[in-house]
């Protein structure tokens, strides 16, 4: 059994062939907030970047997975573990769909995958997610599956001139 397919999509490891979705979505100033970017990646850098995601997420902390729609193979977005901690077994987890698949549901099922895999596979005892209060959507994605609001980070980003707060919220596998 594939514990990274669903019902309409996979999560997949980065291919050579993603060099094109990725740049257009790390050069999407309107994702740089919470992708915590500042400036523009170049094509060049984004292909090393690629070359070196095969190693393994014990080596660099972190897993980067691409969205699919299974029936298309359509990229559709890409989620993320980050700051990912053996010792204390726990990640960060991050999602990001491209507008043009927002509310098909694709979010829901990627973040239940990536759950899932994370306490499953990788023995993870809790996951965390760092939302900006204003980010609604995602609040609610998370909310879903019982991510537990456990502080909030006042003045954390500043976006536009002004700053927002950050919340931190906990998915802990009892």
């Amino acid at each position: 059994m594939n514990k990274l397919k669903g019902e309409h999509i996979k999560l997949r490891a980065l291919e050579p062939e993603d060099l094109e979705f990725l740049y257009q979505i790390e050069n999407n100033e309107s994702f740089w907030e919470v992708s915590h970017t500042q400036t523009p990646f170049s094509k060049y850098v984004l292909k090393q970047y690629l070359e070196n995601a095969h190693l393994d997420i014990y080596e660099v902390k972190q897993l980067r997975l691409l969205i699919e729609e299974t029936k298309s193979n359509n990229q559709i977005g890409m989620i993320d573990l980050f700051d990912f901690n053996p010792t204390h077994k726990r990640a960060g987890i991050g999602i990001l769909i491209h507008p043009d698949f927002e509310k098909k549901g694709y979010a829901t099922e990627a973040l239940s995958l990536l759950i899932n895999y994370s306490f499953s596979h990788l023995n993870l005892h809790q996951l965390f997610a760092n939302i900006t209060s204003d980010n609604t959507k995602s609040i609610a994605l998370f909310n879903k599956f019982n991510f537990e609001k456990v502080g909030v980070k006042k003045d954390w980003i500043l976006s536009e001139r002004k700053f927002k707060d950050e919340i931190l919220l906990q998915l802990i596998n009892e």
